[in-house]
């Protein structure tokens, strides 16, 4: 248990460190912006340096600090409607996220200078960085949260989606205040690390598997120790002509190495076929870990 614990924290602590590392070293250096909450925060930092003529030095940002008091609504969302477990790990990566973003320098000029290359750069490594937090049982707070707090209740809904949606007003404003083009750039790294997200967030990732056993009480441990359903029949082996429960539930990626060390647990010459990627219609329960 305590394993578990150290490798999720520490994959939370990863996942903000390459966050804050995309934004501060490649989107901010290439006057893009994020989207989600953090796209609102930088927003508010311009028109705050613009209308207040604060004297910010090129290297420092506000947007770390605003997006944390932005974040103060939003964690009372998780800590009340989502997971305890899922409220203090969000906690960590949003102090640290806020920590990181003021600390690490931005650079005067762009690592990258061509715009592309910097978009595409940055846009994965927030999206490895929000993604793989995610699959701790956190987020990077924003609108990860809210896409989790949704995502449980719509089951056709994911998180890299709901940001997706969020965005497109951020950047009608990015348009309209800005240059064109950066709107556009800031579109693509939103789709780029959005799409990243949800390869990596495997709750959102659905998995039917098929296991033929001839353990009878292998159903009653996937359903105790997964809390998922099985459906069951019995059917003959083509070669052995002999009886076998044929077992089919459904889980997420996330859940899959569970099950398997369940079957081999259980029943260690059990047969499996596993089909990903599927739609599950019903009473299927997304979960955060």
């Amino acid at each position: 248990m305590y394993k578990k614990h150290i490798k999720n924290y520490s994959l939370v602590l990863l996942g903000t460190v390459a966050y804050c590392l995309g934004i501060n070293l490649f989107i901010v250096p290439a006057n893009l912006y994020n989207g989600g909450v953090m796209g609102i925060a930088q927003l508010l930092r311009t028109f705050f340096i613009q209308s207040l003529k604060l004297n910010i030095p090129a290297s420092a940002d506000l947007s770390g600090i605003i997006f944390f008091i932005l974040n103060i609504p939003i964690m009372i969302i998780a800590y009340k409607d989502i997971s305890r477990s899922f409220f203090v790990k969000t906690i960590v990566a949003v102090v640290v996220q806020t920590i990181l973003l003021s600390a690490i320098p931005i650079p005067s000029e762009a690592i990258v200078s061509d715009i592309t290359a910097a978009s595409v750069t940055g846009a994965i490594l927030c999206g490895f960085g929000t993604g793989i937090t995610l699959l701790a049982g956190g987020s990077c707070g924003g609108t990860d949260t809210l896409g989790i707090f949704f995502a449980k209740r719509y089951r056709t809904l994911t998180v890299g989606k709901l940001s997706l949606f969020i965005n497109i007003f951020i950047y009608l404003i990015c348009s309209i205040l800005f240059d064109f083009e950066i709107a556009i750039f800031s579109v693509f790294v939103s789709i780029v690390g959005n799409t990243v997200v949800d390869r990596l967030h495997a709750q959102n990732i659905m998995v039917t598997a098929m296991i033929f056993t001839h353990n009878h009480s292998l159903k009653n441990q996937i359903m105790s120790s997964l809390n998922r359903g099985t459906t069951y029949w019995n059917g003959y082996g083509g070669y052995t002509d002999k009886e076998t429960d044929i077992l089919v539930t459904a889980v997420s990626k996330y859940e899959i190495h569970t099950l398997r060390k369940i079957v081999r647990e259980n029943d260690p010459k059990a047969f499996i076929i596993i089909n990903q990627n599927i739609s599950v219609l019903g009473n299927f329960e997304k979960r955060l870990s």
